[in-house]
């Protein structure tokens, strides 16, 4: 019996064994694949400097690495830490259900009564993990290169500005806007240097920054924008941009990956960023600015 055991244990591991070289192997594929397509990307649409130093009117303005900026060594690290935040986005049990039953998504007309059930099954959903969605914010925080592929250019057919003008969208001295084309839930999250995070559940800050505009609360559009805004310069230091796939919407058969334009300008100067997000991942954190004063030059060098 005991022989027998040992002949059926060791044709187990002889079957187990080439999986997992072959899932391992798949593994490493994937990686290489997807950075080869960033690199495309990157070139197709341009890029800049791995550290971006702008000094405008008294300022200097650092921008972070991206993940197309990295080595291959570096790139695997990023993509380890990654999946970290995925696995705590999952342990922490932060996939949000449908929090409201027998509402079609598929429905085109909205009322206020409906709404109001969606935002008030939103409030509960976030008092129930809101130490689950901190422990989650301060993992994401902890990300010092950002995952957006820097556009050189803006394209064609980017309608940003009109959305913002839709949505009565404010402009300042620093702004940063999301867009995305579907009637997905996205989240645009704003980590300020004091370690406080603007959000849909903090739209007015301490440290100035304003979230005026959050859509898809409910699958109104098939456009949507959300917008941060600071009228002044904000006090200086790192400032860190995430976004967050918040809730799928099956209307119009939207996807469960979501495209996504990201755009940052400080003080008249833009930068724009393109990602995707899947449902149940992990805050994307896309870019990081860091504004210091210009006497600070050398010490930021």
């Amino acid at each position: 019996m005991v022989m027998e055991g040992v002949v059926i244990a060791g044709r187990i591991a002889l079957i187990l064994i080439p999986l997992l070289v072959l899932r391992s192997f798949y593994k490493r594929v994937q990686r290489k694949q997807q950075r080869l397509a960033d690199l495309a990307h990157r070139q197709k649409y341009g890029g800049f400097g791995s550290i971006e130093s702008v000094e405008r009117d008294g300022l200097i303005v650092l921008r972070s690495r991206q993940t197309t900026e990295l080595s291959e060594d570096e790139y695997s690290d990023y993509l380890e830490r990654d999946s970290h935040r995925n696995q705590n986005f999952m342990d922490l049990r932060l996939i949000l259900s449908d929090i409201i039953e027998g509402i079609n998504d598929e429905q085109e007309n909205d009322d206020d009564q409906r709404r109001m059930m969606e935002l008030d099954g939103r409030g509960e959903w976030i008092e129930e993990n809101q130490e689950g969605l901190e422990q989650h914010s301060v993992l994401v925080a902890e990300e010092e290169i950002g995952s957006g592929i820097t556009i050189a250019e803006t394209p064609t057919d980017d309608d940003m500005d009109e959305r913002l003008i839709r949505e009565g969208g404010k402009s300042g001295a620093v702004q940063v806007t999301l867009s995305w084309d579907d009637y997905n839930d996205l989240d645009l999250h704003l980590f300020c240097p004091d370690g406080e995070r603007i959000y849909f559940n903090n739209k007015m800050s301490h440290c100035g920054g304003v979230l005026d505009v959050d859509m898809n609360v409910k699958p109104v559009s098939n456009n949507p924008v959300e917008n941060i805004v600071w009228e002044n310069i904000p006090t200086p230091g790192k400032y860190k941009v995430g976004v967050h796939f918040y809730k799928h919407f099956r209307k119009k058969r939207s996807k469960k990956t979501c495209k996504f334009r990201l755009r940052v300008v400080v003080d008249g100067n833009s930068r724009e960023y393109q990602g995707s997000i899947t449902y149940g991942q992990a805050i994307q954190m896309v870019t990081t600015f860091t504004i210091l004063p210009s006497a600070l030059k050398d010490l930021a060098e």
